[in-house]
């Protein structure tokens, strides 16, 4: 790991970037609104009470907030000490998951680890301990970034959890997997490569958007079907497509403006994970397609702020964590929405600040929290 060139200024602890701290708020004020939105007719029916998912959201928002300005305290120097024990932490939490009893079954996946009385996602725990590992790594190869032995030792730090978290999260997998890529291309020097890559991946979306029938040829059993549900959602109305479909009626539904807040006919029991992975279709659904471009703005503007602080971070280790995280929440978002727009197959991942989880918020925030470490080191020239 690299020495710090530079004392820290003495603003050091006592300043925050406050417009990324502005939008995490907003954002997740207004995770917690369309959260009881969307989830109060569930909630009623099933525990008796409108705001049972609200203040269960709202306990874990108010201890995320304090925990993220805790860690913000932390220099991330001394943060990524810990990392090789995140790293290995977060292999044993998913192997408790995918192979013991520990591991909890939801609609046929286990995701869910419980320990007595707590439940948890450890592949939330797994992408901010990757961004950690792959920043420690990174920095210590750097010179040699782009030999093939470092190429190989990052690729397996990368690979190991990438396969524990797919066994049972494909959308999760992803993210982790992106995350590194994300990583890898701002510390290489293979500028050629990653255009060339980027393309190439562009270039099969492309293909298998205008050609899905070939992708679902070299598939098999279920991820042949939910291929075959993404081209024709209507070839499985109440099976595997009922989530898509009843998502896309609430998006056409909601029209210019939307229908207004609390107004959404979806969320009545026909939209399955309505305040989960499918929040974005009840935005549409209540605040119309004004609702939805604003969502989408919130977003495009805290990623700018990540870019921004990434880019005049003191040193390689601050650029590199910003950079991660930045992956992390933009590549969920685009999962998000792309899923519940039906552009890209089902792979459930919920959206970032605005979706319900007490696990993806606390990890989310733990991630800000560093961010806003980083950017608390930031040495501005008169």
């Amino acid at each position: 790991m690299e020495k710090r060139k530079k004392p820290l200024p003495k603003e050091y602890g006592r300043h925050y970037d406050y417009r990324l701290l502005m939008i995490v708020t907003v954002l997740s004020c207004f995770g917690l609104v369309m959260v009881y939105s969307s989830s109060a007719y569930t909630a009623y029916y099933d525990y008796g009470t409108t705001a049972y998912f609200f203040w269960k959201q709202l306990v874990f928002t108010i201890g995320s907030f304090a925990f993220m300005i805790v860690v913000s305290k932390i220099d991330y120097h001394t943060v990524l000490k810990f990392s090789p024990l995140f790293y290995i932490s977060s292999i044993i939490l998913m192997c408790l998951v995918n192979f013991t009893g520990l591991g909890k079954e939801v609609n046929g996946k286990k995701r869910w680890l419980r320990i007595g009385g707590i439940q948890f996602q450890p592949t939330e725990f797994v992408k901010i301990a990757m961004i950690l590992m792959l920043t420690v790594l990174m920095v210590n190869f750097i010179k040699e970034i782009d030999k093939l032995k470092v190429n190989f030792i990052l690729l397996v730090v990368l690979a190991i959890p990438t396969v524990l978290v797919l066994k049972n999260n494909l959308s999760s997998g992803i993210i982790v997997f992106g995350i590194g890529i994300v990583m890898y291309f701002i510390a290489s020097r293979r500028t050629k490569f990653f255009a060339v890559s980027a393309i190439a991946v562009v270039l099969v979306l492309v293909l298998a958007r205008a050609f899905p029938e070939v992708i679902q040829k070299l598939l098999q059993g279920y991820q042949a079907s939910r291929i075959q549900v993404w081209i024709n959602p209507m070839s499985d109305p109440s099976g595997k497509g009922y989530q898509v479909l009843q998502g896309l009626y609430a998006i056409g539904s909601g029209g210019l403006l939307g229908k207004g807040l609390g107004n959404s006919i979806q969320k009545l029991g026909f939209l399955p994970e309505s305040y989960n992975d499918m929040v974005f279709s009840v935005v549409c659904e209540e605040l119309g397609l004004f609702g939805a471009i604003a969502i989408i703005v919130l977003f495009i503007y805290l990623i700018e702020r990540l870019v921004y602080i990434a880019h005049r971070a003191k040193d390689l280790t601050g650029m590199l964590i910003v950079s991660g995280v930045m992956a992390h929440i933009a590549i969920q978002v685009i999962l998000n929405i792309a899923v519940v727009t039906n552009t890209l197959p089902n792979t459930g991942v919920t959206l970032p600040f605005i979706s319900y989880g007490g696990t993806s918020v606390i990890f989310l925030m733990a991630e800000i929290g560093l961010v806003l470490n980083v950017s608390n080191q930031i040495i501005y020239k008169k």
